[in-house]
């Protein structure tokens, strides 16, 4: 799971706690937290670890909402360099958030905690 990071630490506490019980529902052996900057790991190190553990794919989630800068130009930019450390690691990135449909419902149940009346 790749974040933008934070300097809050307890912002990047919740991207790790993201990682951890997306691990566990979706029944992943290997789940790292890795941020562009302002957190650790780097996505250098989160790979670096897969890659020690005998990961052969990664799959890079987007814990992003939009496509921006940070998705096509800086993300694009790392993955390339990581690529040439890790020959023979197969390296692929998923879709921003947006779009997905379980977006819209976390949207409207975030509305609806204030009931009905108040979306």
């Amino acid at each position: 799971m790749f974040a933008h990071g934070s300097r809050v630490e307890s912002a990047n506490e919740a991207v790790r706690a993201a990682a951890a019980g997306f691990a566990r529902q979706g029944g992943f052996g290997y789940v790292e937290a890795a941020f562009l900057e302002l957190g650790t790991p780097d996505l250098a190190g989160a790979v670096h670890r897969l890659a020690a553990a005998g990961v052969e794919r990664v799959v890079i989630i987007p814990y992003f909402l939009t496509l921006g800068l940070h998705m096509e130009r800086d993300l694009p930019s790392l993955i390339d360099k990581i690529s040439k450390q890790y020959s023979g690691l197969e390296i692929t990135v998923t879709s921003a958030l947006d779009g997905h449909p379980g977006l819209l419902q976390a949207l409207i149940d975030r509305a609806r905690e204030f009931g009905p009346d108040h979306a």
